[in-house]
């Protein structure tokens, strides 16, 4: 989500130009310049009608705005989701900062309306409160006749059984869907119904589905800042406040098999790479304005800053040329953005639709798009929470503080509107309801509209109807039936568990390369000699998929395939090449010696990149015999081959690419000097080849090695030491696992790695206070700056901590001390008033 509003100063302005704040109010370590200069000096805007607000707006020719909704109908909007007969449900956060301290923060006035437009005229005339005391709910979204309900830290099914309007049923499907009383910023959001069937959310890991009507939860990659959507391939699409668009190319759910998988390009690859933005008006009141970097000399923004809820168009309503477009908002400018999507070799970009002008703008400040989405009929609705501040008070610079005190921007707090955009042409918009009938949802997945067919689809999955096969079978075999409606009609076949081998064997020969990639990621295992044979396939996507499934196998002849796929070409692609090491974590070093014997004069292009990539990854794994058998491997090729350049330079390179802010590589024992150095020291000439050699060398130790230090010293636990390991196993498991993964690597987007932490092997009582207290962001972890929070754990027992440090410390080939209970106990007492969570300075970086 767009930054949130703050807590206002305690100090009055000293003067017009001038503020001097003290650190209390704000992040103390990014609050900017004590003393600023106001700029520009405009006068308060003030706050706009519907009415007067539709007169501020410029949109692109061909286009209008009008209005939805507004208040008293709506206050503080930020989210909204259609169900399938066109009501529509809107997360009201209006507890949000309602007086100058926030201190209505804490209480439950957020609310979920559900609006109807009972007339038919486009304007919504009928609002009832579905779920009503709510503390700063973040999310909705239509499904299986009620909707999922975020308000943190849970995810909540509420469903109205008696028709009045109000729901009566409230299920708990989460408990970890972001933190109660945390940064709205980085909270779990947006749950998207997926063409997977697959429930995804933004700023969160894991994806629900709905089975039978009992929610199951499973892993994935967490994603984005604020809002999700998808483009017609079922591809999902987020951001961050400084960036536009970035898309998983890839399912993610592959990507989290293998935890070295973490810069990959395949999945939050950067889609935009152009932050400009052209208000129409001066935009001083921004975070970052006194940064000279920050505000052009007519006070308009230069670049994104609370860019959020982006949505890629696939309704019916606009030209064809919009189609797939991008619309992305940007509160803190005041407007909304056209980005033109386009498609190469699996990879997508997105370009301004013009040049130097925006889709929407609005000279009126208070103007705040933060979620655009696909709708029934075809046309997009923008959520404007309308409001003059839209920073959260823990990222509030003094600077920010000055311009609102100044322009009196903290007030009103309780507007805002919902609108929609159509073209001139359109003299009408009528709202699009889903049929009630199989057949004719099943019909529905023809549509033109996105947002048809994907809830199509979703009623089809959750209605269990198994007598809807034969026709979507029909449908996905229709020669002359649009390839998007075969490929909806393949997913619901799979949500209604309905999928055969014999229509997976078809479709794997499709011409649609679309409908060819998904059956190979669909097919299960008694499909592996049809998949096999595809090694031939040309299409990246396809190539991507197959390298992605042939991987999982995990099976000799699959591997096989795979290198072959590999060393034929579709080495070359990036996508490719990382869609193959999602399933070969721990195997990588056989896999290498696979792909080197497919090697020859002709294929270097392909076999050289594969080769860097797999020593590269057996580099960052840090373990003594795979690292020492690819070191095997490199000696036994021909001198100066291009095979053997490959693998030392993946050797030398466990940052995977990453070298600026990579940490130390881990020392790696060995038991003797292996052979393997002295054939390669004699094999590489070239400077930039011995200097890797160098890197290599240099990570290896044995004992008699000169200047090596002492091997290191592992002293056993004792019995109830490891009687302590094993319960903060458990505790792990389910504790913190979620977010740091079960194999310690942690997720981008959530939390950083446990493994090789110095936080985690470094002094025992830094852990032990960053679980008692909580830890907040900036803080360096391995090389790499997370800005997020823990928050503390007060609830465990000093048994528990010491309990979980222990296992901590000793997973994952760590060998540090354990922690004792009564040292636990010493810092609780220590601390025991304190307030609030620790920064990484108070803590200091602490050394292994």
């Amino acid at each position: 989500m767009p930054p949130l509003p703050l807590k206002k100063s305690t100090m009055a302005l000293a003067a017009m130009g001038l503020l001097g704040l003290p650190a209390l109010a704000l992040h103390t370590k990014n609050a900017g310049p004590a003393k600023v200069e106001i700029k520009f000096n405009l006068p308060p805007p003030p706050p706009l009608s519907p009415e007067e607000a539709l007169k501020a707006f410029k949109i692109e020719e061909g286009f209008r705005i009008e209005l939805v909704a507004a208040e008293p109908m709506v206050e503080a909007p930020i989210a909204i989701s259609f169900d399938d007969q066109g009501r529509l449900y809107v997360v009201e956060m209006r507890g949000y900062m309602r007086d100058v301290e926030g201190t209505t923060e804490n209480e439950p006035t957020g609310r979920i309306k559900l609006l109807e437009d009972t007339d038919g005229d486009g304007r919504m005339d009928k609002a009832s409160v579905f779920v009503d005391e709510l503390v700063m709910p973040r999310s909705v979204m239509a499904v299986n006749g009620g909707a999922l309900v975020a308000a943190p830290p849970n995810l909540y099914f509420c469903k109205d059984t008696d028709g009045d309007g109000k729901a009566d049923v409230k299920d708990i499907v989460a408990t970890d869907y972001g933190t109660a009383g945390g940064q709205p910023e980085h909270m779990a959001n947006t749950p998207t119904w997926a063409m997977d069937n697959a429930i995804w959310s933004a700023g969160y890991s894991s994806r629900f589905r709905l089975r039978g009507g009992v929610w199951q939860k499973d892993t994935g990659l967490g994603r984005g800042q604020y809002g999700l959507c998808q483009d017609d391939k079922g591809r999902l699409y987020f951001n961050y406040n400084s960036d536009l668009l970035r898309c998983d190319l890839l399912p993610t759910e592959a990507f989290s098999r293998n935890p070295l998988l973490r810069n990959a390009t395949s999945v939050n690859a950067k889609v935009v790479t152009d932050q400009t933005v052209w208000p129409t008006h001066p935009t001083p009141g921004v975070n970052r304005g006194y940064d000279p970097k920050s505000l052009r000399a007519d006070g308009t923004l230069t670049k994104a800053t609370a860019t959020c809820g982006a949505l890629i168009y696939r309704g019916d309503a606009f030209p064809a040329s919009h189609y797939g477009n991008a619309f992305i908002p940007e509160p803190s400018a005041n407007l909304m953005k056209r980005m033109i999507v386009t498609e190469k070799d699996g990879v997508v970009t997105g370009v301004n639709a013009t040049e130097n002008k925006e889709f929407l703008t609005s000279t009126d400040e208070r103007f705040r798009p933060v979620q655009a989405t696909n709708a029934p009929d075809g046309a997009v609705y923008v959520v404007d929470m309308y409001r003059g501040i839209i920073q959260h008070s823990s990222f509030l610079t003094h600077y920010l503080v000055a311009n609102i005190e100044a322009r009196k921007l903290d007030r009103p707090f309780d507007q805002g509107r919902i609108w929609r955009i159509v073209p001139i042409k359109e003299t009408s918009v009528k709202s699009t309801k889903i049929p009630a009938t199989t057949a004719e949802r099943v019909a529905s997945l023809s549509h033109a509209n996105g947002w048809v067919r994907d809830t199509a689809q979703r009623l089809l999955v959750e209605s269990a109807d198994v007598k809807a096969g034969p026709a979507l079978i029909e449908l996905v075999q229709a020669p002359t039936a649009k390839p998007l409606a075969r490929l909806h009609a393949l997913w619901t076949l799979d949500g209604l568990g309905l999928l055969t081998p014999d229509l997976l064997r078809t479709t794997l020969k499709d011409k649609d390369p679309t409908l060819k990639a998904t059956a190979v990621r669909l097919a299960g295992r008694d499909l592996a000699p049809e998949v096999l044979a595809m090694t031939t396939e040309a299409d990246t996507l396809v190539r991507a998929q197959l390298a992605i499934k042939l991987s999982s196998f995990n099976l000799p002849d699959a591997d096989a395939a795979l290198a072959k796929l590999l060393a034929a070409g579709a080495g070359e692609n990036l996508l490719v090449r990382e869609g193959a090491m999602t399933g070969l974590r721990g195997r990588e070093d056989a896999f290498a010696k696979l792909v080197a014997q497919q090697a020859t004069a002709d294929n270097k292009a392909s076999v050289s990149p594969t080769l860097e990539m797999l020593g590269s990854f057996i580099a960052m794994a840090g373990k003594a015999q795979p690292f020492e058998e690819t070191l095997t491997l490199a000696a036994s090729q021909p001198k100066g081959s291009a095979v053997q350049a490959a693998l030392i330079k993946g050797l030398s390179n466990p940052s995977g690419g990453n070298t600026k802010s990579a940490p130390k590589p881990k020392l790696l024992w060995l038991d003797k000097e292996p052979e393997s150095l002295a054939v390669l020291k004699k094999s590489v000439t070239a400077k930039t080849a011995s200097a890797q050699f160098a890197s290599i060398t240099s990570r290896l130790a044995w004992v008699g090695k000169p200047g090596a230090p002492p091997p290191p010293k592992i002293v056993p636990l004792t019995a109830d030491q490891q009687a302590r390991f094993e319960k903060g196993k458990v505790i792990y498991a389910g504790l913190c696992a979620a977010c740091h993964q079960a194999h310690g690597f942690g997720l981008d987007g959530l939390a950083p790695p446990l493994v090789d932490s110095e936080w985690v092997l470094g002094k025992p009582d830094v852990a032990a206070r960053i679980v008692l207290h909580g830890l907040a962001g900036p803080v360096k972890v391995s090389g790499r700056t997370w800005n997020l929070a823990m928050p503390p754990l007060p609830h465990l027992t000093d048994e528990d901590v010491s309990s979980v440090l222990t296992y901590l410390r000793r997973e994952w080939e760590h060998n540090a001390s354990p922690v004792e209970p009564k040292d636990v106990a010493k810092l609780r007492a220590q601390f025991k008033d304190r307030v609030g969570m620790w920064t990484a300075e108070e803590l200091n970086p602490p050394k292994k």
